[in-house]
């Protein structure tokens, strides 16, 4: 009798943590899905990640086929976004770029690595802006004055000079376009994590683990950092949609990624040509894109920033 009362209290405690993993897991839709403006911004993004995910069964084309009998086409059964100037198809183009952005970082032409280039270079400025931003404000001091001051200096240069001359230095591939991205977006993070740092030093538990002789590292990493990712994350979705138009500026200018890789900057200045010809369709699809997914990752994040406020 002991040993099934043991039993049942073993599975109901498994039960509960059952339970209590996957009330975690579900956690953070509950907190997009209580946000209308959270909810429509969760919606477009994840259609962009849905169609660039299964891009090669969404169409028969690859994003360079070449339809000679049907350039500047308009919209058909055929191609339901219609053409571009060499009868490539638009629709193909469109959701092989959300790959690029969004699912598959192209290091080179035989090598791909898992999350799309906008998400790798945003990672890439995490990594480099929290670091700073942590020594920074845990240490202050002169390692604060000079850190601080190196990035003042790197945030007083125009964003989208900062861009060219990096991307002009470097050569236009995704891998420069990653560091472009990650140099720039670096000292936002920096000042952000900053500015948490400096609050969250002063907490007990902080004193607490100075007192244990917990080291430098131990606290920065384990006991701040983990307290500041609330802000991090939210600023991090923003970040994407910045790195996504900066993405199509550079392609725009021909400093993107080179062709004929379907980069959606580079579509728009290529189909701008043929607007006064009557075949607006090659630049205004990739616009439409580029615009969608920018506005529904700031949705995302600023309906998230609304819930965490009222929730905390």
């Amino acid at each position: 009798m002991g040993d099934v009362s043991q039993l049942n209290e073993y599975e109901y405690i498994e039960g509960r943590e059952r339970k209590s993993l996957l009330s975690k897991s579900l956690r953070p839709f509950a907190l997009i899905f209580s946000s209308r403006t959270a909810t429509v911004g969760f919606a477009i993004v994840s259609f962009w990640i849905i169609v660039s995910v299964f891009a090669p069964f969404l169409t028969p084309y690859s994003p360079t086929y070449q339809d000679w009998k049907a350039p500047n086409q308009g919209p058909s059964w055929n191609h339901p976004l219609g053409t571009d100037e060499l009868g490539r198809d638009l629709w193909a183009r469109l959701i092989y770029g959300a790959r690029i952005v969004l699912v598959i970082f192209p290091v080179s032409s035989g090598l791909w690595l898992p999350g799309g280039t906008a998400l790798w270079g945003v990672a890439m400025a995490l990594l480099v802006g929290s670091t700073l931003g942590l020594i920074s404000g845990y240490k202050g001091g002169w390692i604060d004055e000079i850190v601080m001051r190196l990035l003042d200096a790197m945030i007083s240069i125009p964003v989208i000079l900062l861009y060219l001359l990096l991307v002009a230095a470097l050569g236009a591939s995704a891998v420069n376009v990653v560091i472009a991205i990650a140099i720039v977006g670096a000292p936002g993070i920096a000042r952000l994590v900053r500015g948490l740092t400096l609050d969250i030093k002063t907490r007990d538990y902080i004193r607490a683990a100075e007192t244990r002789g917990e080291s430098s590292l131990y606290i920065m990493f384990v006991e701040i950092l983990p307290n500041t990712k609330g802000p991090i994350i939210i600023d991090a979705m923003l970040r994407v949609g910045y790195a996504v138009f900066a993405m199509g500026t550079l392609g725009f200018l021909g400093l993107g990624l080179p062709p004929p890789s379907p980069d959606w900057g580079s579509m728009v200045a290529k189909g701008r040509e043929f607007i006064l010809a009557g075949a607006p369709w090659a630049a205004l699809w990739p616009s439409v894109a580029i615009a969608s997914l920018v506005v529904g990752l700031n949705l995302l994040a600023d309906g998230l920033r609304e819930e965490l406020t009222r929730y905390q």
